[in-house]
């Protein structure tokens, strides 16, 4: 129990005032490790405040619209999480009566949380003593255990679970998994770690053998792809334009932008973009075109994913036939809508 017990000693002393941590409604621990998922505190703090201002219960997130769940979650990205949220929040309210389940196999049930998320709810709502592991927990245990086996394969998955189950402090199991994680998100950080203040940094494998900066290993590195993007902001002689919501299985389901014409590289010419065939499909030659205002080339990074966006601006005199698959609104109206953030960033500028 000695690392247990360093860990939660060290916590007691250095822990942040973080809102979720003052608690131990179920509720309100899912909706900060949804958000926390891939935002940092600084940011997901904000959100978290605003979740429980507008859904202050699980049963008030179910009865909200999915759009305007969408509309406070913009800007987190990884809106995948934000439906799960929701639909999971139906399925408590439904299934569950409005009472969020106390044991581990239900929790772990629910869409949109996995062994992580259910073991941190299980651990710091009801006390169960079920390890954290994320990636603050794979670069502390990978690092004072000297253990290189790669974090992203099965066998290094269960390898840090077994590890993890056997340190874990089960009496204490909510402090030692919020301690565990605090540490690696203010000590045993991915880049330049506090070494010299290390609680462990005599008995850390990987500082004794020179291999901070090499643990956790992974062994596959993300490939992102290149995407280009012009987005037509096409207006009538009423300051009318349009959008509409993406339903597909690609980036941001749910949320809203213009009509987009994708090409495999850079358009450099309004020429070039009105031969392309979607281009014709949505303004026919039949159409008076103004070009207005091209914008400078934007680049957006996900995860797996470089965007390069190019937005036209067009004034039309025929838009009748674009009511068919756009949604027709006053272009003042726009932040009406959820909207990723490439588009929310870019619309603020007009």
């Amino acid at each position: 129990m000695h690392f247990s017990d360093n860990l939660i000693s060290w916590y007691k002393q250095n822990k942040r005032d973080l809102p979720w941590r003052n608690t131990t409604n179920p509720y309100k621990i899912w909706l900060s490790e949804i958000i926390l998922q891939q935002t940092r505190v600084n940011q997901g703090l904000s959100y978290y405040y605003k979740f429980i201002e507008h859904y202050p219960t699980v049963n008030d997130l179910a009865t909200a619209s999915e759009q305007d769940v969408l509309k406070l979650w913009q800007g987190l990205g990884y809106y995948s999480r934000a439906r799960n949220l929701h639909a999971t929040a139906k399925v408590i309210t439904k299934e569950y009566k409005g009472i969020f389940p106390n044991d581990y196999n239900s929790i772990l049930s629910l869409k949109g949380i996995g062994e992580y998320t259910a073991a941190a709810i299980a651990s710091f709502a009801y006390q169960l003593p079920y390890p954290v592991v994320d990636g603050n927990v794979f670069r502390v245990l990978a690092r004072i255990y000297g253990i290189d086996t790669p974090i992203d394969t099965l066998v290094g998955k269960k390898t840090f679970y077994t590890l993890a189950n056997q340190l874990i402090n089960k009496k204490q199991a909510a402090l030692h998994n919020q301690a565990i994680m605090e540490f690696g998100a203010l000590v045993c950080t991915p880049k330049n770690p506090d070494c010299e203040n290390c609680v462990f940094n005599n008995s850390c494998a990987a500082l004794a053998n020179k291999q901070v900066d090499l643990l956790p290993v992974k062994s596959k590195k993300i490939k992102q792809t290149n995407r280009y993007f012009n987005y037509l902001i096409i207006e009538n002689n009423h300051s009318e334009t349009f959008i509409a919501e993406r339903k597909n299985s690609d980036i941001w389901k749910g949320l809203y932008d213009f009509p987009l014409i994708e090409t495999l590289e850079k358009i450099s010419s309004f020429t070039e973009l009105s031969k392309q065939t979607t281009f014709q499909q949505l303004l026919p030659n039949s159409t008076t075109l103004i070009l207005n205002k091209v914008s400078s080339e934007t680049k957006h990074i996900l995860s797996h994913q470089k965007i390069y966006a190019t937005f036209w601006h067009i004034t039309t005199n025929k838009t009748n036939h674009l009511e068919t698959d756009f949604t027709k609104i006053n272009s003042s109206s726009i932040n009406n809508y959820p909207l990723p953030k490439l588009i929310e960033n870019y619309v603020k500028s007009f």
